[in-house]
Formats: structure tokens, C-alpha cells, sequence
């Protein structure tokens, strides 16, 4: 746990949280980092529970040059020369990467996520198409990042990071070779000194582990992607915090643990998760004979049959097994709870202040977002900042923070399509909304499931601010309720369901020797 004390951010987002009054829509703000140093440079991190890997010298690097030796010496030279012929633009570089980017490589994960979040133009029959991964440039293009694909995409991308950090660390004190501008007074280092040992180079773990797990959630990016990289890595160079070798068996670790997760990823189930009409009719069905309700897609012409109906039985993270967060049933339509809870919706549609407008509109975190995992992300990476965290310590926070959201995202896409129940729109007479209604069943809410987990994980690392995240995460479900697409039960069943993933993740990371 990260002990902190109450604070003012030095970011945007009470600004925002008190003063916004549309969504965040654009891409996500690029924060200016200038100054940033660690407060502990996490000497043990070298032996924290790995996440996907089973040993930190899994992966294996060279043994690097001796100090004094002449081949280390010619990196030193090569070193100082690149560093003294830096144009504005590698300096700039510099600047924008600072030594924890983690930060960076999140925001153009964000990014990237909010590029892709847009639904395709329907055909001249009236349906709409699908993305297909097998020809991601063919129209629709791949991937469409909503909620659950983005939640999955951080999960791997932070466990990558996280996996090859620890690795990067083990080494580091391993070895113990003394970065260049420690070695060599010429060479400064363009970062606050630290006495971080240089090699490997976490940077360039980071670095590629970061454009090879989101090269392959974004396919169509690989130039993009591969374009950051080596301006990342080019940067360690100017810096004056790393020569070649130390970049090169960062880079071995980098390629690995993308590697790992990547086989994970092409495993777990989500290529399936976009189910034929045959398949959700099926469990449309199922749902009928079982409860003896469904939900109707509202839309005309409809987007498609219900999105991604078997996210539900993607592989969980530490969650066991699905049914572990399942919640019981919602109240059946026309019952006395579901009437009580219709006549809340009717009361806010009726006067809904601005208030409550402005926090609909603030969570609402639809396309052309970087959805709530996004939104919870933002959060995270402020923290980081504020608490001025290790790239290591950060990546940890990534880490459980994101397989906690995507764990309560399963568990939510179980619980929308197993019960199947209806939006409002459809179950009260001439209701309308503010907000435009998702395309897939209501039960439960997803923004309350992925809030509600990022909470938690967020109150575990940062106690001193728990009580403004949970705020958040009842304010993001109660966003719900304002725009009129969700039942109160939608969102506290939900909410319940976040935490009791979150928990899971947490009890491992009590265990992981970082605490």
C-alpha cells in the first residue's frame, strides 16, 4: 500500500470533476511531467511475484561489460557523442518521455482506444458490419475499442509492463552497473539523478513490451507504434541514463514478456466473444425460458446482435470463476421492486437538475472515449504522479488496477447476458433518455462493475484518498441512472459485483512481496 496524505492535484481532474459540463470526448490531455523523480527507487522489485512469468531470469540477457572495459567504454564515447550532438527535436523527445514512461505509453494506449471506439456505418440493408481481426483494414476497420475490448487491452498491455519491470529490476541489482552519467562526468543525465542502475534499461522493456502488445490490439498502428518506440528508445540515449547494451537486453525482456502475454491473449476466449446471431439468439432464448424476459435491441436499423454476448467467458484474471461474482436476479418487470425503481427513472427524467445532468454527461464515457476503464486509468496515472512512484511501483498499480476492471467486466457481460433484462426503454411506457442506449442488456451496469473494481484498487494502493474514489465510482453509477439507460438495481448490483472482483485482485496483491 502507498501510505498519502490528503492533497490538491497538480493535475486536471478537480477542475474537471467540479467544472466540466460536457463528456471527455477529446483525446486524452498530454500532462506535462518536467521534473518528475521517484520518492523510492523500489531496490526489491526484483523479487515481487511475477503476474504471467514464473521466474525473473525467465527471460534471459547477456552479462553486460565490466566497468572500465574497453567495449563499455566505446558504448560511454558513443554515448556522450549522441548526447552532444542531440537535435531540439531528440531533446524534446527526451523531455516527453521522462523517466517513468509508463505515463506516456498509457496515454497512447488511451488514445489509441478512443480512435477506435466508433461504430461502423451501417450497410444499404439496414445492418450494420462487424470488424473482422483476420482483415482489420477491410471497413469496418479492427478493432471497434469499446468498453470490454479496452479493458482488455490495458490488462495485457499492464501485465506485460509489470512482468518485464520486475525482470528488469532482478537484474538490475544483480548486475549493478552504474548508469553513464555516473560513470562518465560528461555525460549528464537530463532526468533527476537517483542512482538507478542502468542495466537492462527498464525504458526499453517498457518501450517494447508497449509497442508489441498494443501493435497487436491495433493492428493497424504497427507503424505508428513502431514509430514511438524507437523515439523512445533513442531517448534513453540522449538522456544520458543508458548505452546501447543496456538498451538491447532491455529490449530482449521488452520482446519476451510481450511475447507471453500475447499467448495468453490469443487464448483466453475473446476471439469468440462476437457471437453469431445463431449463438445470441440462442442465449435470448435460454434467458426467456428461464426468467420469462429478454432484452430487445431498441435501435433501428440495430447495430448488431447484442455486443460481444460472450465476453462473459473470456479468461478471468484472479477472479475463479465467473459465477464467484455473479449476482442473484433482478427484480422481474411489473414487480413491486422494478415499479419503485421505474418510478425513480420517471422522477429524474421529470427534473433532473444540473447537477446531475453534468455527471451524467461527465461519466458518460461513450464512443469517441476512451471509456470508463479509460476514464479509471486517467485517475491511476494522476496518482502515479502525485505519489511520484517508481516505473515499477506504477506498472503494479497498472497491473492490478486493470485485471481488476477487466475481471468485473466478464463478470458483468456474464450477468447482462445470462439474465438478459431489458432497458428501460423498452420496459416503460414512453420513457426517453438523455443519453443514447447501449446496445446490450442492462443487468448489470457496466460503468458501476468497472468502477466499482477500480474503486477498490485504487483505495488499496492510495488509502489516504479511498474515500473520493468510492465517491467516484456510486457517482459513475448513479450516472447511469440520471441518463435514464439503467435501473438502480442495474447499478448497486453492479457496483457490488466491481468490489467483489477487486477483492480477488487484492488478496494477490497483499501476497506479491511488494507491501
Amino acid at each position: 500500500m502507498i501510505q498519502m496524505k490528503k492533497y490538491s492535484y497538480i493535475s486536471l481532474v478537480v477542475v474537471l470533476l467540479l467544472g466540466m459540463t460536457s463528456c471527455m470526448e477529446d483525446l486524452p490531455t498530454k500532462y506535462d511531467y518536467t521534473g518528475y523523480q521517484f520518492s523510492n527507487l523500489d531496490a526489491n522489485a526484483g523479487q515481487w511475484k511475477l503476474i504471467l512469468h514464473t521466474s525473473n531470469e525467465q527471460i534471459s540477457i547477456p552479462n553486460p561489460a565490466a566497468a572500465g572495459s574497453a567495449e563499455l567504454l566505446k558504448e560511454l564515447a558513443d554515448a556522450k557523442e549522441k548526447q552532444s550532438k542531440a537535435t531540439s527535436a531528440q531533446r524534446e523527445a527526451v523531455a516527453y518521455w521522462t523517466n517513468n514512461p509508463l505515463l506516456r505509453w498509457n496515454e497512447i494506449a488511451l488514445e489509441l482506444a478512443t480512435k477506435y471506439n466508433l461504430i461502423p456505418a451501417p450497410n444499404a440493408d439496414g445492418t450494420y458490419p462487424v470488424p473482422d481481426p483476420a482483415n482489420p483494414s477491410k471497413y469496418p476497420k479492427f478493432p471497434y475499442s469499446h468498453p470490454p475490448y479496452t479493458s482488455r487491452m490495458l490488462a495485457y498491455l499492464s501485465v506485460a509492463q509489470y512482468d518485464g519491470l520486475i525482470m528488469a529490476w532482478h537484474y538490475k541489482y544483480k548486475f549493478k552497473r552504474q548508469a553513464p552519467y555516473q560513470l562518465d562526468t560528461q555525460i549528464k543525465s537530463a532526468y533527476e539523478t537517483n542512482g538507478l542502475y542502468s542495466y537492462p534499461s527498464d525504458g526499453a522493456v517498457v518501450a517494447i513490451a508497449s509497442r508489441d502488445v498494443l501493435t497487436a490490439m491495433f493492428p493497424l498502428e504497427k507503424e505508428y507504434l513502431a514509430q514511438k518506440a524507437q523515439e523512445h528508445l533513442e531517448s534513453l540515449l540522449v538522456a544520458g541514463i543508458h548505452v546501447a547494451s543496456d538498451l538491447e537486453a532491455g529490449q530482449l525482456i521488452g520482446a519476451g514478456v510481450a511475447k507471453t502475454t500475447l499467448s495468453r491473449a490469443s487464448t483466453d476466449g475473446m476471439k469468440n466473444a462476437q457471437a453469431p446471431k445463431a449463438i445470441s439468439d440462442s442465449i435470448k432464448n435460454a434467458a426467456k425460458v428461464r426468467f420469462g424476459w429478454v432484452w430487445e435491441n431498441q435501435e433501428t436499423p440495430q447495430r448488431m446482435v447484442g455486443l460481444v454476448p460472450l465476453f462473459g467467458k473470456v479468461r478471468l484474471w484472479n477472479v475463479p470463476h465467473v459465477e464467484a461474482i455473479r449476482p442473484g436476479p433482478p427484480p422481474a418487470p411489473g414487480s413491486p421492486a422494478f415499479q419503485e425503481a421505474a418510478a425513480e427513472l420517471r422522477a429524474y427524467a421529470d427534473k433532473l437538475t444540473t447537477t446531475q445532468r453534468r455527471i451524467a454527461n461527465f461519466w458518460n464515457d461513450g464512443l469517441n472515449t476512451y471509456t470508463p476503464p479509460g476514464h479509471w486509468n486517467r485517475f491511476a496515472k494522476e496518482e502515479a504522479v502525485v505519489s511520484k512512484l517508481s516505473p515499477v511501483r506504477t506498472a503494479r498499480v497498472f497491473a492490478y488496477l486493470n485485471m481488476a476492471i477487466m475481471d468485473a467486466g466478464v463478470g458483468c457481460w456474464d450477468a447482462k447476458y445470462y439474465y438478459h433484462y431489458p432497458r428501460p426503454i423498452q420496459t416503460i411506457p414512453g420513457f426517453k433518455t438523455i443519453l443514447g442506449t447501449p446496445n446490450f442488456p442492462a443487468y448489470t451496469s457496466g460503468h458501476a462493475s468497472f468502477s466499482g473494481a477500480a474503486a477498490e484498487v485504487m483505495a488499496h494502493f492510495f488509502p489516504g484518498n479511498a474515500s473520493q474514489f468510492r465517491k467516484w465510482a456510486e457517482e459513475a453509477s448513479m450516472s447511469r441512472i440520471y441518463g435514464g439507460i439503467h435501473y438502480s438495481f442495474d447499478a448497486s448490483a453492479g457496483l457490488t459485483q466491481g468490489k467483489q472482483a477487486a477483492s480477488f485482485a487484492i488478496a494477490k496483491a497483499k501476497l506479491d512481496n511488494a507491501e
